[in-house]
């Protein structure tokens, strides 16, 4: 059976080319970059070449960008490694109801140690209630963390208008830009952000690399202890293919992004178009807002989207029922609970995302299985036709 992978925002296919400018580094470059000696040298020279790439990407010096083993590890270093350094009363934490798991559970933590945290609510639209952030941040406040785009619904934060609130006020802006980085222009510096994550495996590089961009001036604490990597910022031995597997990864995502971006948005909303039109109870979460432009989040009426998603697979189409970080959680999607959804409708919903290799027949085979699956469980279930 032919396999459709439309699961992009969960991990995307490693590239043949990143592999290839990795195959090196996992062969006969495989010294520590801490060794003084020439081949530790050489390893050194890979991750220094793909801090630069990394930092060109983001209009940054590279000496800002500290490598990480993904998006969870740098979420937790911009929380936790800023908030270790609050003094006086400024030491409290906002963030947005929608974050990913990797935010929303060191706020968790962070508040049980005693740090003031303050969750902030989004509209139906999927993005940020600037009222209630404004409400939320003040003179006590160290840090903001908000997402660039929703990994579920792909919906596009008001970053620079949260920078500019925290700024007024004296705090620094995180934003989370794993589902963006590579596939938008990011700019920190005239967005306001001070602190950035990314990863390398949403854009078709490896899995165990990641960076934080963290702008001159912020002082941030380690979170492991051992060696002097990174700054100190973030000890342990580096894993020298994977960060050249994200900087390759960079540089082709930046070089064929505008090609990319109309392609994909063309063949997303043929999908939503496709399935409109062969199925009645259909709704697009996030629908009236600026969204990423390979993301669907769909409720079906009717439908359990843990049994579709199944009944999808046995088809040979991969999507999910919302971020892979929650798959097998028994609660409901708290990004669409938070976007004022109710709990079965926010149960009866799928995520498709799409990215580099998908193709037009594969968006017109998942129209059709997901078509006829959802028909045929309505049947099952009411007796109902279309």
């Amino acid at each position: 059976m032919k396999r459709t992978y439309l699961d992009y925002n969960a991990t995307t296919p490693l590239d043949p080319r990143v592999l290839e400018a990795m195959r090196p580094y996992l062969t006969t470059i495989f010294a520590n970059a801490s060794s003084f000696h020439r081949a530790g040298q050489e390893a050194r020279h890979g991750v220094e070449r793909a801090r630069e790439q990394v930092a060109s990407e983001l209009g940054v010096e590279p000496g800002d960008v500290v490598f990480t083993s993904g998006g969870t590890e740098s979420d937790n270093l911009a929380l936790k490694g800023v908030l270790a350094g609050a003094q006086g009363n400024r030491r409290g934490l906002v963030v947005s109801a929608i974050e990913h798991q990797a935010v929303l559970h060191p706020a968790q933590r962070l508040a049980v140690s005693g740090v003031p945290v303050r969750v902030v609510p989004c509209g139906p639209d999927g993005r940020v209630d600037l009222g209630r952030l404004a409400e939320a941040v003040d003179d006590t406040t160290l840090l903001v963390s908000l997402m660039h785009a929703n990994n579920e619904t792909g919906v596009l934060q008001p970053v620079r208008e949260a920078a500019r609130l925290a700024h007024e006020r004296g705090a620094y802006l995180h934003c989370d830009a794993v589902q963006t980085y590579g596939k938008l222009p990011l700019d920190p510096s005239a967005d306001g952000i001070d602190l950035l994550t990314l990863s390398a495996h949403k854009i078709c590089g490896p899995k165990g690399a990641g960076a934080l961009y963290v702008r001159k001036g912020i002082k941030i604490s380690a979170q492991l202890q051992g060696g002097h990597q990174e700054k100190n910022v973030r000890p342990g031995t580096e894993n020298v293919a994977a960060l050249v597997g994200l900087g390759e990864a960079t540089v082709l995502a930046a070089a064929e992004r505008s090609a990319e971006t109309g392609r994909v948005r063309a063949l997303r909303d043929g999908l939503w178009r496709d399935l409109r039109s062969r199925l009645d109870g259909v709704r697009l979460n996030g629908q009236v807002a600026e969204r990423l432009y390979n993301t669907l989040n769909v409720s079906f009426e009717g439908i359990d989207g843990e049994t579709l998603l199944m009944n999808l697979d046995l088809e040979g189409i991969c999507v999910s029922t919302g971020s892979a970080c929650t798959a097998g959680s028994v609660e409901p999607s708290h990004v669409l609970l938070a976007m004022g959804l109710d709990e079965r409708t926010a149960r009866s919903t799928i995520r498709i995302s799409l990215g580099r290799w998908t193709t037009a027949e594969e968006t017109a085979q998942a129209a059709g299985a997901v078509a006829s699956v959802v028909k045929r469980l309505r049947t099952r279930a009411t007796g109902a036709g279309k």
